[in-house]
C-alpha cells in the first residue's frame, strides 16, 4: 500500500516507442468505458498568468473505473513562447492514486503520457471517421511534438498513405517534420500554404497553437473529408457549424472558447454536434459523406489515467520505475 515510484521521461519514451498499438487499443477502451458512465471527469482548471495571456498550466483530475480501476491528476503545462528556446511547449506531471486508500502510487512524467494518448486518440478518430487505415494524402498543419507523434502512431498502426503534406508558419519546422516522416518510411512534403497543403488531403490534421480561429471560409473542406481538430481553436464557427461533429465529450469540449463551443455561442444551441467517439465506437453515429467529417476532442483526463496506468505497470515489470522508500512519513494512525 506505501510503495511509492516515479518513473522518468526517458523510461516512457522507450516504453511509448515499444508499445504504441497497445496504447490505441487502451484509449479505445478508455473512451469506452468513459461512454458506458464508468468514470468520474471534472472540468478541467486552467491557470493562467496576466503578463503571458498566451501560456497556462491545467489541472486534469480524473477517476476511471471498469477495468482500470485508478484516479489521479495530470498537471501539465503549455507555454507556446517555449518553442523560441527550442524546448517543447508542454511539460507535465502525472500522479496515480489507488482508488480504495485515496493514497498515491506513482509520479510519472507526463509530457510523453500526454502526447501519446493525444496521437492515439487522433489516429484512433482517423480510423473510425475513414473506416480503415488507407489514406492517398494526408495533411499535418502544424510541426511539432503533438504532429510528430501523430505521425509516428499513423507509421504504428501500419496506415497505408502515399504521401503526407506538412504546412507551418516556420518551412524549418515543416522541414524538420517532414524528415521525421521520411524516416518513418512515407513520401512526405512541404506546402507553401495551407490551401496548398489541404488540397485533395483525405485527411486533415490540425496541431498547432493557434489562440483563435484563422480557418473561416466555408468551403474550407469537401465533403466526406476528415478533419482531426486536435489544436482545438484553428476553425471557425461558420466551419464547424457546417460539418458533421464528432466529439471526445461534449460537455467538456464545449468550454474554453474551443471551435465547437464558439459554434455553440454563435448558434445558441447543441444541434450541430453529432455525436461522440464513443459513439462511433459502438456504431451508433456513422461517418457522413455529404459534409466535412470533423473530430474534436478535448483530451480527458481519463485518458492520461489509462494510458500512464498501463506504461506504469511496464516500468515496474521492466524494473523502470524507480522506488521511493519512506515517501510517506506516516502508514499507522496510533503505534
Amino acid at each position: 500500500m506505501f510503495d511509492f515510484h516515479v518513473v522518468g521521461g526517458t523510461a516512457l519514451r522507450t516504453l511509448i516507442d515499444a508499445s504504441r498499438p497497445d496504447i490505441v487499443e487502451t484509449v479505445r477502451s478508455a473512451y469506452l468505458t468513459h461512454g458506458d458512465g464508468e468514470s468520474v471527469n471534472p472540468n478541467s482548471y486552467f491557470l493562467r498568468f496576466p503578463e503571458k495571456p498566451d501560456a497556462r498550466i491545467i489541472a486534469l483530475p480524473a477517476h476511471l473505473g471498469g477495468e482500470y480501476g485508478v484516479s489521479g491528476i495530470k498537471w501539465i503545462a503549455s507555454y507556446p513562447r517555449n518553442i523560441e528556446r527550442n524546448i517543447p511547449r508542454a511539460s507535465a506531471t502525472l500522479l496515480l492514486n489507488d482508488y480504495e486508500t485515496g493514497y498515491p502510487f506513482a509520479c510519472l512524467e507526463a509530457s510523453q503520457i500526454s502526447s501519446a494518448r493525444t496521437a492515439a486518440s487522433a489516429v484512433l478518430g482517423a480510423q473510425e471517421l475513414t473506416g480503415g487505415r488507407t489514406a492517398d494524402r494526408i495533411c499535418l498543419v502544424g510541426a511539432g511534438v503533438i504532429a510528430r507523434n501523430i505521425a509516428e502512431f499513423f507509421a504504428a498502426q501500419s496506415w497505408s498513405v502515399n504521401r503526407f503534406v506538412v504546412f507551418d508558419q516556420n518551412p524549418s519546422y515543416a522541414a524538420s517534420l517532414a524528415r521525421r516522416i521520411g524516416e518513418l518510411g512515407y513520401g512526405a512534403e512541404q506546402a507553401d500554404s495551407f490551401e496548398q497543403a489541404t488540397a485533395d488531403a483525405d485527411i486533415v490534421v490540425f496541431a498547432t497553437t493557434a489562440p483563435e480561429p484563422w480557418v473561416t471560409r466555408t468551403d474550407a473542406f469537401a465533403a466526406g473529408q476528415t478533419v482531426l481538430n486536435i489544436s482545438l481553436r484553428d476553425l471557425g464557427a461558420d466551419v464547424i457549424a457546417g460539418a458533421q461533429n464528432i466529439l471526445d465529450d461534449v460537455d467538456h469540449c464545449l468550454t474554453a472558447n474551443t471551435s465547437p463551443h464558439l459554434a455553440e455561442q454563435l448558434l445558441g444551441h447543441r444541434d450541430f454536434i453529432d455525436g461522440t467517439l464513443a459513439d462511433v465506437l459502438r456504431g451508433k453515429v456513422a461517418p457522413a459523406t455529404d459534409r466535412p467529417r470533423i473530430f474534436s476532442p478535448f483530451g480527458l483526463g481519463v485518458l492520461d489515467l489509462a494510458v500512464g496506468q498501463r506504461l506504469f505497470q511496464q516500468a515496474v515489470d521492466k524494473g523502470l520505475a524507480v522506488p521511493v522508500p519512506g515517501f510517506f512519513g506516516e502508514t499507522q494512525r496510533w503505534s
